[in-house]
């Protein structure tokens, strides 16, 4: 089962008599969730993060729980004595990874993020970009239970930031927990469970949840079992579902997850039909987009 990390009454400052950072934070982050910070530059989004990844140790209150965490800084370390693929290979030993399926993982995640060409370069040698993909990586490597992103799309090409939100919404699909920052609005719009706001110390819920959809989305029209809800996994794409018929769905999702949905739906037990995949339009949904699944045996 997957951990849980709850923030109580969380305060944070820097010297005994300096000012307070953060004060009175409630934070609960529950498995399978994705949650969202904003704030002003300096308002304590980094402090933030580094309380959940357990970098950092809370003023007073409290911090529970103890999922397994990854961190990803902005400013990812890029001097360190190794190459990318020999630094990932010894995370995945202190993973307990034995060193040779440590070695696949680490080259199967350079690959993912286009880091693969520079698997054996030193890494003071790469430039922002390229240890920013190592850092992503390397959090990764785990299978976290919570991911905790500080502005980890910095410097990333758009390949790999896209690589990067399909790796968010595999996390969260899998039952992890993800919470980040980005300075971009448009970042994973439409699928954060909750969002919240660093203001004057504190944080604040916004009101609609940061979740409403924006950017391209892909439109799914499947069938299931009668009656049957959607797989949990396919729940925990972001995607919004119209039930359109007994055990037929419209899902729309963003298109960044539509990979994930379409795998959560195929390998359910028993497994959905996909009827049909309708890329991201560059118009209003035609009305037979919004047409129920055809009945078994039905011609098109």
């Amino acid at each position: 089962m997957h951990c849980a990390l709850r923030l109580s009454a969380v305060g944070r400052r820097y010297g005994i008599r300096g000012p307070w950072v953060l004060r009175g934070v409630d934070l609960a982050v529950a498995p399978g969730t994705l949650i969202r910070i904003e704030g002003a530059n300096g308002t304590g989004k980094s402090t933030l993060l580094r309380l959940l990844a357990r970098l950092d140790a809370p003023t007073e209150g409290r911090v529970t729980g103890r999922p397994r965490t990854a961190y990803v800084p902005e400013r990812f370390p890029a001097a360190l004595p190794f190459t990318p693929l020999g630094y990932l290979t010894h995370l995945g030993t202190v993973h307990g990874l034995s060193r040779a399926t440590a070695r696949r993982t680490a080259g199967t995640w350079l690959e993912r993020f286009g880091a693969g060409g520079y698997a054996d370069t030193p890494m003071a040698r790469l430039s922002k970009g390229s240890s920013q993909k190592v850092a992503v990586a390397q959090s990764l490597l785990g299978e976290p239970e919570l991911l905790v992103l500080d502005e980890a799309w910095t410097g990333l090409d758009a390949a790999a930031r896209a690589e990067l939100e399909r790796a968010v919404a595999e996390r969260t699909a899998a039952g992890g927990a993800v919470v980040f920052v980005d300075h971009d609005p448009a970042r994973l719009a439409g699928t954060p469970d909750a969002t919240y706001t660093v203001l004057d110390g504190g944080l604040k819920p916004r009101t609609d949840g940061g979740s409403s959809p924006a950017g391209p989305l892909t439109l799914i029209v499947a069938r299931g079992p009668a009656g049957g809800a959607l797989p949990p996994d396919a729940a925990r794409t972001g995607a919004t579902a119209l039930e359109t018929a007994p055990g037929g769905y419209r899902l729309t999702v963003p298109a960044s997850h539509s990979d994930i949905l379409l795998r959560a739906l195929l390998t359910a037990r028993p497994p959905w039909h996909v009827v049909r995949v309708t890329p991201p339009p560059d118009r209003t949904p035609a009305p037979d987009d919004l047409a129920p699944p055809p009945e078994p045996g039905s011609r098109p």
